[in-house]
């Protein structure tokens, strides 16, 4: 029996609880010490602080009324939750930044947040403007196009869109609407006879004559008007000049005219959600479960539905919906265009002080939580759209996880998957090559992490040196020709070279949990030798080689100190596994494309100085290619039209290195 007069020894689990809370202890008492040393020059004004660790990365960005006064609240650490003990435990530095009002404050902030997306914060993770369709303007017959991007170039803009998906639908049926051209100004002054959709009845042809500048202004109007909500003013005209044409036995006109009311009523068939009076708004809803947050976002302009998107925002499990929505909305508008009036689910923490800040550049913006009526109704619905959403995302990240566990059990791996990376080449006989990397974890693809490798060859990639042997060939060698071994090696001390360099202690999320390679025995080799040089011993490694005849289904799997094996062909582990991989090749693949298409408008004759744009229209006219220079004497290059003997002795000497 133990004496009494002794602690007992604490279980595993236990120990590990005290180990941490003990360093918790200690690290909270410093990052108190570090804020009561910031508190002596911290102004009592309006502003916004930062919390940085000890890299130097921001942990928690937030904005207050009083700085000095925010600050002391951290300084008490009894009156804390876990989360922001954890946050000061972490604190290694301090910095304000005041502002002149607390509504400048709250929109710094917000910037900040989306700029550093700091831990400890509400992420909305999306930082993808709106689509938004365009009038251009400076040109007898304007174009009619979709528009991304800072709205500076001069035009009518119409938006914005939820999705590009949503700005496509409409604009094809616009086009129908109103027979608008889409093409480019080039393209239009180019054009001798009328296009494909001239002839399937989506545009007017005005780059042929088909149609007068006067006739071409009046399609102008109605399509202004449509997008302004006034609609019914269209479809009443058009119905007027159909009548006409039909009595005056114009019956081709009548179905023409016809045609284009039926794309009208197609764009309003899309308009499933429609209130009266509402006109320009935004409605945003949210449904919080599970300690996750959806939030549905539906764009209201002109009278119309143009669509919503479904947003998942990070943030910590215990904060409640409204703080979560307050953070969301800030952060929705930074940068981004604002409606004159915005429904909510919810009040938010600090609605009034959110209003004032949407106010402060360009016109007032109004928040309400509506009580009753038909606005209550629409907001109450897109809630249930947001609560709908939020369980799908649950469930199909229930689904994930199930996978990532199944991948552990087949590789044999103990503990979690959070992220895998995934790794493949790509490359034409050693030309353009180019090293991919896909992330994966519990929610899906993570495509903001995705990274690709240009191939530096011999120059640019270090030699480590691995003694070859029976089991480990040498891949040491330049990677020249196709040689994939060298690229995964090059790839490899890259992307794990520079992660020791910037987090040797693995304190961030950045480091996976299973690496895998589309490849066989060989690559995998090269990988473990490049491990093994940069001293990483605990990274799990698997290859993943297609099978006879590269039949899906068949493949075989390499892991260190295991004989290749293969899974059940039906097995949804391996399906998941093939997805993988076949992400990687298609990212790998596009990366190569972008590449080659690059280098196919770059010309030797480029990297020549004092050869510009005409010199280098001479030299190909009157060789015929770039080849054909680099094999020209001395004389003939002199003898070309507009090349002194100076700049053809540099032509010259630049394919003979001055020989």
């Amino acid at each position: 029996m133990a004496d009494p007069g002794t602690p007992a020894p604490l279980q595993p689990e236990a120990a590990q609880a005290a180990s941490e809370a003990g360093q918790e202890q200690g690290g909270i008492a410093h990052g108190v010490g570090v804020l009561r040393a910031a508190l002596r020059n911290v102004p009592s004004t309006p502003g916004v602080y930062r919390m940085l660790d000890r890299k130097g990365d921001a942990l928690y960005v937030g904005k207050a009324r009083n700085l000095r006064n925010r600050v002391q609240n951290y300084t008490h650490p009894a009156g804390l939750s876990n989360r922001i003990r954890r946050m000061v435990a972490e604190t290694a530095s301090f910095e304000v930044v005041e502002t002149a009002t607390e509504a400048e404050a709250l929109l710094l902030e917000c910037n900040l947040i989306k700029r550093l997306m700091p831990r400890y914060n509400v992420l909305l993770r999306d930082d993808k403007s709106f689509p938004f369709i365009r009038l251009t303007a400076g040109h007898d017959f304007p174009q009619l196009t979709k528009f991304r991007g800072a709205r500076d170039r001069p035009g009518v803009y119409f938006g914005p869109f939820a999705s590009a998906g949503a700005v496509n639908r409409t604009l094809m049926a616009l086009q129908k609407a109103f027979l608008l051209r889409s093409c480019s100004d080039s393209v239009f002054s180019n054009r001798t006879r009328p296009c494909l959709l001239y002839q399937i009845k989506r545009c007017s042809a005005p780059c042929v004559g088909r149609i007068d500048s006067d006739d071409y202004a009046r399609l102008i109007e109605q399509a202004q008007l449509f997008l302004s909500g006034r609609s019914s003013v269209i479809q009443q005209r058009l119905a007027a000049e159909m009548d006409s044409a039909a009595e005056a036995l114009d019956f081709e006109a009548a179905a023409l005219i016809r045609d284009r009311i039926r794309a009208l009523s197609l764009v309003q068939g899309h308009q499933d959600i429609h209130v009266p009076g509402l006109s320009d708004a935004d409605v945003i809803a949210a449904h919080q479960a599970g300690g996750h947050t959806c939030v549905q976002v539906f764009f209201f302009r002109g009278g119309h539905n143009w669509g919503n998107r479904a947003y998942f925002p990070s943030h910590d499990r215990q904060l409640a919906v409204e703080e979560v929505l307050t953070a969301f909305v800030g952060q929705l508008y930074d940068n981004r265009p604002k409606p004159p009036l915005v429904l909510l689910s919810h009040r938010l923490a600090e609605q009034d002080l959110v209003a004032e800040a949407l106010s402060l550049h360009g016109g007032r913006v109004t928040l309400a939580v509506p009580q009753r009526g038909d606005k209550k109704k629409l907001v109450d619905r897109i809630a249930a759209t947001a609560r709908e959403a939020l369980g799908r995302h649950l469930a199909e990240s229930a689904s994930q996880r199930r996978l990532l566990d199944g991948v552990a059990a087949a590789f044999g791996l103990s503990g979690p998957l959070n992220r895998i990376e995934v790794y493949d080449n790509s490359h034409i006989q050693g030309a353009h090559a180019v090293g991919a990397m896909i992330v994966a974890g519990p929610d899906g693809l993570i495509k903001n992490a995705y990274r690709k490798f240009t191939i530096r060859g011999p120059r640019g990639r270090p030699s480590f040196g691995v003694a070859p042997d029976a089991d480990h060939p040498d891949v040491s060698e330049p990677a020249t020709g196709g040689d994939d071994y060298a690229m995964m090696r090059e790839v490899f001390s890259r992307r794990f070279g520079r992660a020791l360099k910037e987090d040797p202690e693995r304190a961030r999320d950045q480091w996976p949990d299973l690496v895998l390679i589309d490849g066989g025995q060989g690559q995998l080799t090269a990988a473990q030798q490049v491990f093994a040089e940069l001293g990483i011993e605990d990274l799990s490694i698997v290859s993943i080689a297609k099978g006879p005849d590269r039949n899906a289904g068949r493949e075989r799997f390499f892991m260190p100190g295991r004989q290749p094996f293969s899974l059940e062909p039906r097995d949804p582990v391996l399906y998941f596994l093939q997805r993988l991989r076949d992400e990687a090749h298609r990212f790998a693949i596009g990366a190569h494309r972008a590449k080659r298409t690059k280098a196919i408008g770059h010309s030797p004759l480029d990297e020549i100085p004092g050869i510009g744009a005409k010199r280098k229209n001479a030299l190909l006219q009157h060789f015929g290619s770039a080849r054909a220079v680099a094999r020209a004497g001395l004389a003939e290059i002199e003898r070309v039209s507009g090349i002194s003997k100076t700049v053809a002795k540099k032509v010259y000497d630049h394919f003979h290195d001055g020989i």
